[in-house]
């Protein structure tokens, strides 16, 4: 018998055990029989009988470890099995596209945005190319030294970020995930010449791409010969800008854009994103090693973003505000709002801000130090004054009261009072503008005089009569549209406010005194309006009765302008006054023109109507000034307000810009357009 190649017949294994001086001999009695136990270096105990007949050669092993053993490798397999589930199951898709991403990819084609145009289809933004640098960290050298090289040289070339900024955003981003096909930006509105450095060295840079985008540039600036200044820039507060999606955009959004689009911040740009932006289309490409497109596999061609018409007139819009502009430089104040609308639809046709600011600073790429300059300003030029700005209303409220009044039968257009120069409630004394008084008033000439006292009394009643009372004054506040939102398409915009007498109790704990009252009912006390609040609720007067949701998209065109769509100009409310009340507050708006504070108007070819309105909002600083009104007053087309801040009285210093204006636009503007 032999045992691990070794022979141990019987008589071998005697003369071994001799010769072996490892072994060591003893004897035990096993199974009736003698057994000698032989122990080597190399072995285990060794049992051999002593018995003639037969012998028997073996080894023993520990049974209680092969638990232990067949344990560990169950556990082992267990394990091995789950992970490769977990891989090939659960992660498959996701190192699948890890692993395609190395040779074919998806990449998207950017479509055009649309553009934009005014009511007369002149171009107001176009899609200038752009040059844009990015990376992919996935296909970055897997080298560090190689990889430093290339941003070095990237941040020399371009000196927008340094070397550390570029490492920093690489740090964030894991380079073997699937994120790290995502593009990281670097930067965009690159010099033709820096441009073309970048597009030399990087053919051979692996991971650096270099590509040609469209960014917006503002046709916003016209030179007007006489002075040679530049108007236009009031157009910003209305387009508004696009600028690089940021992070917080990207997560909102998300697969519509990558990292490096440019998304619309402010304006038309940012509310009517979704038509302007269009549908981005697919392009599948085998890369090399480099990352470097080699051939397309297949592709699906973009849909480009809708073109947008509005409503504004560009002659009218950049009119206005070179006379608002030269109005502010006569007075030297340094803010002020306009807005025109067609009363008898709600289109927008001119709306100016002013100071206002260049939006084309913000699609280039604002600097910090431009950037600053501009939010730190006193006179906030970002801010859209005409949307967003909310101030007391002064006079301009009145119609609103002079129309509820009728229509709840408070008075007719026979009540007249009795003018003296105020009223006294107790200790408090609330005047008219005109000291001694206007004598006897009926409603209309309360409107075009602005007198006071009447509005006293229809307001919060005097003595025996009885007047509206702030509930009734809130209604018909909220029917002309005050104290919510327009709805015009532009973020921003502001509520206003109409105070009640819950609000006092709650946020002043303070009753509602009758004090409360008579402010209101002049448009002044808590009392809050936007400028295109007021020129809305205008246009009802204008067009006899109903309230319009202003607007400044008209029509939504396809990439080759065909029209796809036009905005609804269904009125929000009507009827909600008589046609007869509404007849007289009409007629007495058309008295502020034709004898009243509006006087200057007058002269004008064609016939008008409004309101002045002289708004207290400081005990320091001189009061608001308003015009509001609308032309011709037969057969309106023109709906208009005007505040310049802190401008005292409108009656002088607001009318002016509008006569100007109508002027132009009567004299000019259209006879030009006749031809």
């Amino acid at each position: 018998m032999k045992l691990l190649g070794r022979d141990f017949s019987k008589n071998q294994y005697k003369r071994r055990e001799s010769d072996n001086p490892f072994s060591e001999k003893s004897g035990e009695l096993r199974n009736g029989q003698l057994s000698t136990v032989h122990r080597t270096e190399w072995s285990e105990d060794v049992y051999i009988t002593q018995k003639q007949d037969k012998e028997i050669i073996g080894q023993a092993f520990n049974f209680s470890k092969l638990y232990f053993v067949g344990f560990v490798m169950a556990s082992s397999v267990l394990i091995l099995v789950a992970k490769t589930a977990w891989l090939q199951i659960v992660q498959g898709e996701y190192y699948y596209q890890m692993a395609e991403g190395n040779r074919v990819r998806i990449e998207r084609i950017e479509p055009k945005r649309g553009v934009i145009y005014d009511r007369n289809l002149n171009s107001l933004v176009r899609n200038k190319a752009n040059f844009l640098l990015y990376l992919v960290p996935a296909d970055l050298p897997d080298d560090e030294v190689e990889t430093d090289g290339i941003i070095k040289k990237i941040s020399t070339i371009l000196a927008v970020k340094t070397f550390e900024e570029i490492k920093g955003e690489l740090a964030k981003v894991d380079k073997y995930s699937l994120e790290a096909f995502q593009p990281l930006f670097v930067a965009d509105n690159i010099e033709y010449e820096n441009a073309m450095k970048l597009y030399l060295e990087s053919e051979n840079w692996s991971g650096v791409v270099l590509t040609n985008k469209f960014r917006r540039e503002y046709l916003n600036t016209v030179k007007f010969t006489d002075d040679e200044k530049l108007y236009g820039l009031s157009f910003s507060h209305i387009l508004g800008y696009t600028g690089k999606i940021n992070d917080s955009e990207l997560e909102k959004y998300g697969d519509e854009y990558l990292p490096i689009d440019y998304i619309g911040k402010m304006g038309i740009e940012y509310f009517w994103e979704n038509e302007l932006k269009g549908s981005g289309g697919k392009k599948q490409i085998e890369v090399d090693a480099l990352g470097k497109e080699k051939k397309i596999l297949g592709q699906v061609d973009a849909i480009d973003g809708h073109n947008l018409v509005l409503s504004i007139d560009t002659a009218m819009q950049i009119k206005l505000e070179e006379i608002l502009i030269k109005q502010l430089e006569k007075l030297n104040l340094p803010k002020a709002s306009a807005v025109v609308m067609n009363p008898n639809n709600g289109e927008v046709l001119a709306m100016v801000s002013i100071p206002s600011y260049n939006n084309n600073l913000f699609a280039r790429g604002i600097s910090q130090d431009e950037y600053t300059v501009l939010v730190e300003h006193p006179d906030k030029p970002l801010f859209n004054r005409a949307v967003s700005g909310e101030f007391p209303s002064g006079s301009t409220f009145k119609p609103i009261m002079a129309a509820a009044a009728l229509q709840e039968k408070v008075v007719s257009e026979h009540t007249s009072f009795l003018s003296v120069g105020g009223i006294s409630i107790g200790q408090w004394y609330f005047p008219d503008w005109l000291a001694g008084g206007h004598g006897s008033t009926d409603i209309r000439k309360a409107i075009s005089q602005s007198v006071n006292t009447y509005f006293y009394y229809i307001g919060g009643g005097y003595n025996d009569f009885v007047g509206l009372g702030v509930d009734r004054i809130v209604k018909y506040s909220e029917l002309f549209g005050l104290g919510s939102q327009t709805g015009i398409d532009l973020a921003g915009e502001a509520d206003g406010f109409v105070p009640t007498k819950e609000w006092k109790v709650e946020t002043k704990g303070e009753n509602w005194y009758i004090g409360d009252t008579y402010h209101l009912s002049i448009g002044q006390g808590d009392l809050l309006v936007t400028p295109l609040q007021v020129a809305a609720y205008t246009s009802v007067f204008a067009n006899a009765g109903k309230l319009y949701r202003p607007h400044l998209v008209k029509e939504i065109l396809s990439s080759d302008d065909k029209v796809v769509g036009a905005v609804s100009t269904e009125p929000v409310r009507e009827n909600f006054i008589d046609d007869y009340n509404m007849m007289v507050v009409r007629q007495g708006m058309r008295q502020t023109v034709t004898s009243g504070s509006g006087r200057r108007l007058d002269t004008l070819p064609i016939t008008s109507a409004g309101k002045t309105g002289t708004a207290q909002w400081s005990t320091v600083k001189d009061p608001h000034a308003w015009y509001t009104g609308f032309a011709p007053y037969d057969n309106p087309e023109l709906a208009f307000t005007v505040l310049i801040e802190e401008g005292k009285e409108g009656s002088t210093v607001c009318v002016p810009v509008i006569q100007e204006f109508l002027q132009w636009y009567y004299d000019n503007y259209k006879k030009e357009a006749v031809k």
